[in-house]
């Protein structure tokens, strides 16, 4: 059976499941997903994430602010604890830093990425890190912050295996969305085989990012199973194996409501 450890259930087109989340539900379980992880990326609109939590035994959450987002409540650590004081709330995040589609003095981001940190270490939950064109960064606020205390996982993937390294020496899982699917996505691919089969998790962040041969079309958890195909293929292991595993390190990281 498969996790998906990573999607934004609330921002899904329901359109192709006749407006029903119970299909989007009976479509993943039919695929063999047993369970997922709806991540936040909005404070407003963390009631919506928790909802989904509360509604399907499948679902956990967690409550934190993309590093993109300009809009809507401004995240500080006491809010961020409380929230993640509910026991459906497994995690802080998804939080981070983003330079590609962020430019000038991004002080703002890189502080709004230490308060989910330390929320993070005072409730005791793991972290889940975006990262892009930004890796020295990110690496040196983990470090300084103190993240090895409570660890988490470096989502969708991207970077090169000196980051991966990086992340790893400071206790974090990587985790391979549908972009390691790609056709060229050769670099990914190798990335994906050396990660130590303890820290390695699958993921769609849909409805972003679908894989081969959905790519360019909305992404929903049932498409986590190519995720893991393509992972559990260039690693030389069976899908099974490669479902038990990233499952084993899902319940190990995250601990709970599965």
């Amino acid at each position: 059976m498969l996790i998906d450890s990573h999607c934004h259930l609330d921002r899904i087109d329901l359109s192709g499941f006749d407006g029903d989340m119970d299909r989007l539900m009976a479509a993943a379980t039919e695929a063999g997903v047993e369970h997922m992880l709806c991540v936040c990326i909005d404070m407003n609109n963390f009631q919506a994430v928790r909802d989904l939590a509360g509604r399907y035994a499948q679902v956990s959450c967690s409550v934190g602010v993309h590093p993109s987002a300009r809009e809507g409540l401004e995240p500080d650590e006491e809010a961020l604890a409380a929230m993640a004081a509910d026991p459906e709330v497994v995690a802080i995040g998804e939080t981070g830093l983003d330079y590609h589609y962020n430019e000038g003095d991004l002080t703002w981001q890189r502080e709004r990425f230490r308060v989910h940190v330390r929320a993070a270490r005072a409730v005791g939950k793991p972290l889940i890190i975006h990262t892009r064109d930004a890796r020295a960064d990110t690496l040196a606020i983990l470090r300084e912050e103190g993240a090895r205390d409570v660890g988490g996982v470096l989502h969708c993937f991207t970077e090169d295996w000196d980051t991966a390294r990086a992340g790893l020496d400071l206790g974090f899982h990587v985790s391979f969305s549908g972009i390691v699917t790609f056709r060229n996505a050769d670099a990914l691919r190798e990335v994906a085989r050396r990660v130590p089969a303890d820290r390695l998790l699958i993921e769609t962040d849909a409805p972003y990012l679908a894989p081969a041969p959905f790519r360019g079309k909305m992404n929903h958890p049932a498409l986590v199973r190519h995720v893991a195909e393509c992972v559990a293929g260039v690693r030389g292991e069976s899908l099974e194996t490669l479902a038990a595993v990233t499952a084993q390190n899902y319940r190990r990281l995250f601990n709970p409501c599965t």
